[in-house]
């Protein structure tokens, strides 16, 4: 079915499937309700900054399912549930302990693979528990961690979505993380949905945004639009007009912005690229990294420098723009946060869409919930 302009999103998602949670709506009529969709667990997500995951044990949730990270001694990264199967307590509240994580109940020892290593009152006619956490294919990749939910089969054949512009030395990169209060889908229709700028004022690069052609394939949509932008750094004064608005001059560029699932991000012109990193949390919780670059590839003086004093600079200006992605978020949470709440007071209430791009946002939404599966039970998996 294609949806028209005018109608409301959820309606025109009518006759997808779904899990059987994602429905509402008088029997024999029913409607996907995005609000209520699942994500698909055989995606890799990003669960941290690479800097945020050392020797510490860090704790994150993904889906409902809280996971705990951690450091071997070589430096790999590791994700198990975070859960001893003795007494169920976080293994997050413990520590590691040479390649193991240790539970700060009873000390017991589990390795990276979710085996039990070490129960320190062991005694000599007893054998270790055979009990066993589920752990968690990761990668790190583009400075972030990524970890894949689902089935694990399926990991090796999947590729996180990657930064290139992380490493490059013509990048200037900034990362703001942040915590949402609402649903998955409200904060990726925020970010495909270019006809806010009311709200942004100053925030944002660019203006004027016209929509020129949508592409719809797999699991992605992208939208092609028109814009006006003050954004171009060709000279080495050029990035002032990030700070300073009376010297920014309005030239068109194109906008391209794409849900690459269950990811985002956005390139203007040759200058600009922003990524929205997700963990959804919860139907009520998203947190995410917001990770932003400025291109340096116009201002060709640069190219004939030393390497070493290149990436001196690439690392002394990490995080410049991060005061303008955190004005961004402060405003749009804001905004998300009244959506999700006037959600959970009249669930069955639907608002009027104009924007055709998030008919498309909705639909993939509801495609990628169909292939959703429940995470293992914890309490099963560890008798395997």
């Amino acid at each position: 079915m294609q949806p028209t302009l005018g109608s409301t999103t959820d309606e025109a998602l009518a006759s997808n499937t779904s899990t059987p949670n994602a429905y509402a709506g008088k029997t024999g009529h029913l409607k996907f309700n995005v609000r209520r969709a699942e994500i698909n667990p055989n995606h890799w997500y990003v669960a941290a900054l690479s800097s945020e995951v050392t020797r510490q044990p860090f704790s994150c949730i993904i889906w409902k399912q809280p996971i705990v990270l951690y450091r071997d001694s070589q430096g790999m990264v590791h994700g198990l549930d975070d859960y001893c199967p003795h007494r169920m307590v976080k293994l997050s509240h413990g520590v590691v302990v040479g390649d193991n994580i240790e539970c700060a109940y009873h000390g017991w020892q589990f390795t990276g693979t979710g085996h039990c290593a070490f129960v320190p009152y062991l005694a000599t006619n007893q054998k270790l528990p055979s009990c066993k956490i589920r752990h968690y294919p990761v990668q790190e990749l583009d400075g972030f961690i990524w970890i894949f939910p689902g089935d694990p089969s399926l990991a090796a054949h999947l590729s996180p979505l990657g930064i290139p512009e992380w490493n490059h030395l013509n990048h200037i990169g900034s990362v703001a993380s942040f915590s949402c209060p609402g649903h998955f889908s409200y904060l990726i229709e925020n970010l495909m949905d270019m006809h806010h700028g009311h709200l942004h004022q100053r925030y944002q690069a660019w203006a004027s945004a016209a929509l020129n052609s949508i592409e719809e394939f797999g699991d992605r949509v992208i939208a092609h639009y028109q814009a006006q932008s003050y954004y171009q750094i060709n000279q080495a004064w050029s990035v002032l007009q990030l700070f300073i608005p009376f010297l920014r001059r309005l030239h068109p560029e194109p906008l391209d912005v794409s849900y690459i699932y269950p990811h985002w991000s956005a390139r203007l012109g040759n200058d600009f690229k922003i990524y929205c990193l997700f963990c959804p949390e919860d139907e009520t919780h998203t947190r995410a990294y917001l990770v932003h670059f400025t291109s340096l590839n116009s201002y060709t003086d640069l190219h004939r420098l030393p390497t070493w004093f290149r990436r001196f600079i690439k690392n002394r200006l990490f995080g410049t723009a991060r005061w303008l992605l955190k004005g961004l978020i402060i405003q749009d949470i804001q905004m998300i946060q009244d959506e999700q709440a006037f959600f959970l007071r009249h669930p069955n209430q639907r608002g009027y869409e104009l924007n055709r791009t998030l008919v498309f946002v909705q639909r993939l939404i509801s495609r990628q919930a169909s292939l959703s599966q429940s995470p293992l039970d914890p309490a099963v998996d560890s008798k395997n």
